[in-house]
């Protein structure tokens, strides 16, 4: 049996999304427990350059929608990125959430040479939807995802490799 474009994507962002906000979850009531700003958390970053905890999580959403909307042949939602705290962080997530599973298999399958352009300031990459999908928006999922795991685990929250991976059956 073949993998579909849908297969591939939404099942799988909608699982990764629910980790992410897990996580953000436990990193929520570590604050909470250890007495700790939770703008000290969501503020983090791993190094001068990098991006913050909350822009972390704002590009991941990003990507996820994206995809889905680029993949479907739809507009891309847009958000503010003004997040600034677990609960607001949270709403994206759940606000993304609720977007790619509004759109069906029936729209995203049969997208693998889909053209897609993305524009970066005065340049644009052009793909075509399976190596958008697979070479360019999950490993950028990933790399944020990782990354918001990342600081947060730097930060001291108890959170581990399963906490990233989630729940499964062996």
């Amino acid at each position: 049996m073949s993998l579909t474009m849908y297969q591939a994507s939404i099942p799988v962002f909608v699982r990764m999304l629910g980790n992410l906000s897990a996580i953000l979850d436990k990193a929520a009531a570590h604050a909470e427990a250890k007495k700790i700003d939770p703008a000290i958390f969501v503020n983090a970053r791993l190094a001068p350059d990098m991006y913050p905890l909350s822009r972390q999580v704002q590009i991941a959403t990003d990507m996820v929608k994206g995809c889905a909307a680029r993949l479907a042949g739809i507009e891309v939602p847009s958000y503010e990125d003004n997040e600034t705290t677990f609960a607001e962080l949270q709403a994206r997530i759940a606000k993304t959430v609720a977007f790619i599973q509004s759109v069906s298999a029936s729209q995203v399958d049969g997208s693998e040479e889909r053209e897609i352009t993305l524009k970066f300031g005065s340049k644009e990459a052009h793909f075509l939807g399976q190596a958008y999908l697979l070479d360019f928006v999950i490993p950028n999922v990933h790399f944020h995802l990782t990354t918001t795991y990342a600081i947060l685990r730097h930060n001291g929250v108890e959170i581990g490799k399963r906490d990233y991976i989630g729940d499964y059956e062996a």
